[in-house]
């Protein structure tokens, strides 16, 4: 039905050709199977004849701006600290939206999931600091504390109508969840000496946005600037400056600037009088009835629109296919010869009993409470699919290894062995997620 509608547009011969690909990049699980491709080529190029130019790569200074004002950084820490930053305000916007209007909204919904992400957090957090108590490598608590969402949900589409629904939306709660947790883990036990002083300048710059947002402001360009002073002041304080990132999206106004029966009224003007306007021999490019038409569509289209919704579908893709894969590409390169370094294997055991017991554990037992005292499973659902949601949500990837350079970034040796056990824990968790759930029951389809 869509093709047809497109084709009744004109659609040019190119755009048939490229479709299958435009189709492939909207796809959910093409974000995860970036993720692997980019993780793997890392994994290839550190353990190549070539890695010293890998190493070389994420070790180039780069510098931005001039005289006092310039910032100089190794390329990787404009990747975690920067890119990263545009990552989490992606998921603050996620964050804002499901507690506005998602799963997260009412009560009744948020329970299960939020219940399960506690226990998520809980135990493989516990489990790492047991294996690791009285080593050096303790302060990696936080590693196997998060789900990575975007392989995850790269499994699920795989499996497709073999998942209930329910579970789709089960996992991106509690993965949701899961980045709160690691967000306030980030930002309470991972910083640096703080400077109340850049604190107190980014603290300023979240309230003018704030203000601006009760003020009706809704440029996107306004809040760019804005969140990049934050950043600025955010890294300089010695709080890490991902968490700038969720804050400013907080501040990102979720009201429309049109209500739905004043749009679906204007919008029908508006084709009505560039129906009229429109002749068989008549051009756009000609008829200023025709234009003009279209570019009030356009405006009130973008008033009917959320900043919020319109920021977080723009910056998805940058995201999925930018900023992620090169988040994996830089941090993935662990050396695997040799196993894990010496002193590095507490903290690799931990991370990997956290990631692929811990998870699992946790999640499964708050759903058996929590639905103990409830109403049962949802329709469709079994205990069998809980269970290999929670073993996805072992697949830590991008939330641990981010977490495990704040943690042991100037212990190499703790670092390489942390990270080659995430690498693995997860392969673990989607690969005993993957067979669990392919074995589960298909749910049931409505009767007709």
């Amino acid at each position: 039905m869509a093709i047809r509608r497109f084709i009744s547009c004109g659609i040019e011969p190119i755009e048939q050709v490229l479709m299958p690909f435009q189709e492939f990049f909207r796809s959910k699980s093409t974000s995860g199977i970036l993720l692997i491709v980019s993780a793997l080529t890392a994994l290839v190029w550190a353990n190549s004849p070539w890695a010293e130019s890998y190493t070389a790569l994420w070790e180039t200074t780069f510098t931005v701006g001039f005289g006092t004002a310039a910032l100089s950084k190794p390329v990787i820490l404009w990747v975690n600290d920067g890119l990263m930053a545009l990552f989490f305000f992606v998921v603050g916007l996620e964050i804002k939206r499901e507690f506005l209007v998602g799963e997260l909204s009412t009560r009744s919904h948020a329970v299960l999931p939020i219940a399960a992400a506690i226990g998520g957090m809980v135990v493989p957090a516990s489990i790492f600091a047991l294996v690791n108590h009285g080593q050096p490598s303790i302060s990696g608590w936080g590693i196997p504390m998060a789900t990575d969402i975007a392989f995850a949900l790269g499994i699920l589409a795989l499996l497709g109508d073999r998942v209930p629904y329910q579970i789709k939306i089960f996992l991106t709660a509690v993965a949701i969840v899961d980045d709160i947790g690691s967000i306030l883990v980030i930002a309470l036990f991972y910083t640096a000496d703080i400077s109340f002083t850049m604190l107190g300048l980014g603290a300023a710059c979240l309230a003018l946005a704030f203000v601006a947002n009760r003020m009706g402001v809704r440029t996107p360009v306004f809040y760019a600037l804005v969140g990049c002073l934050l950043w600025f002041f955010v890294l300089k304080s010695g709080v890490h400056s991902t968490v700038a990132g969720v804050l400013m999206a907080l501040a990102i106004p979720a009201r429309t600037r049109c209500e739905a029966g004043a749009y679906a009224i204007n919008a029908s003007r508006l084709l009505e009088e560039y129906r009229k306007a429109a002749g068989p021999d008549e051009s756009v490019l000609t008829n200023e009835d025709m234009h003009s038409s279209l570019l009030s569509m356009q405006r009130i289209t973008t008033r009917a629109q959320t900043p919020l919704q319109r920021l977080e579908n723009g910056l998805h893709p940058l995201v999925d296919y930018v900023v992620m894969p090169v988040f994996a590409l830089a941090n993935a390169g662990v050396l695997l010869t040799g196993g894990i370094p010496e002193g590095a294997m507490p903290a690799a055991l931990g991370t990997v009993l956290g990631l692929v017991l811990g998870k699992p554990l946790g999640i499964v037992l708050m759903v058996l409470f929590i639905v103990h005292f409830s109403e049962g499973y949802p329709r469709g659902v079994t205990f069998r699919h809980f269970l290999g949601a929670g073993l996805l949500g072992g697949i830590g990837f991008t939330m641990s290894l981010f977490i495990a350079t704040l943690a042991f970034g100037k212990a190499p040796g703790l670092l390489a062995g942390a990270k080659t056990a995430v690498l693995g824990a997860s392969v673990i968790a989607g690969v005993a997620g993957y067979l669990v759930l392919r074995s589960a029951p298909s749910p049931k389809q409505p009767d007709k």
